[in-house]
């Protein structure tokens, strides 16, 4: 009798697991391009494809998925078995990508339902400017949306320009005063540069209270390149 009892006490336990699992829901985040020129969209998780100036591609994230980026990539050439590579973005010469891309590219990033059920979302240039950005809230009464639109390509400092972007001075340095690698590192002059053209984007490792926001788990977003 203990075992059967047992039994249901195990069938009801998985019940509300299931149910809890159900309830939250995969994110959608539509990606836009709205530069004049065609972009290679690149998403981990998600893969990667050409966008048309106006085209869209969309991704459905997992629930609980975490580390996860979007990005452009610029001066794109595959073949038809999808080899090939991106003067900006590359993510190991194919057009599906699977790992992240090289700086300098602009990112958006984000973590679903995390701590409280939230989602947790940002830009960051600490992998340096390609396009500008936005990366907003669709639904879920969530309006908090964050861009990044200045012309930081054509005010980049001399020592970070790049083809195609501006570098992050970690990047070009390598050095933990601007790479963060001991934990112990605040803004310099090159991390100023950025965030003094995007406030709301993370201008090195450790910008964490100006640069990170959240919204509801179950919010669907958009990511739109050169908005």
């Amino acid at each position: 009798m203990a075992f059967f009892k047992s039994l249901s006490l195990i069938s009801i336990s998985l019940l509300i697991t299931l149910l809890f699992i159900t309830s939250i829901r995969a994110a959608t985040i539509d990606i836009t391009n709205n530069c004049p020129d065609t972009v290679w969209a690149a998403a981990v998780p998600g893969g990667g494809r050409p966008l048309n100036k106006g085209e869209t591609w969309t991704i459905n994230p997992a629930a609980g998925t975490a580390g996860a980026r979007v990005w452009a990539r610029t001066g794109c050439n595959f073949d038809g078995a999808g080899r090939g590579s991106c003067q900006t973005g590359d993510c190991g010469g194919v057009l599906e990508c699977s790992a992240f891309g090289q700086p300098p590219n602009t990112l958006a990033e984000y973590a679903l339902n995390q701590f409280n059920n939230l989602d947790f979302f940002d830009i960051s240039l600490v992998d340096g400017f390609n396009v500008p950005m936005d990366f907003s809230p669709t639904s879920g009464g969530c309006t908090r949306g964050i861009r990044c639109t200045a012309d930081i390509n054509g005010q980049c400092p001399s020592e970070l320009r790049a083809p195609g972007g501006c570098n992050n001075p970690c990047t070009v340095f390598k050095t933990d005063e601007y790479c963060c690698n001991s934990g112990n590192c605040g803004p310099t002059t090159f991390s100023r540069f950025f965030k003094e053209r995007c406030p709301d984007a993370y201008s090195y490792p450790k910008d964490d209270p100006t640069s990170t926001f959240t919204c509801p788990g179950g919010t669907n977003y958009k990511v739109v390149f050169c908005p």
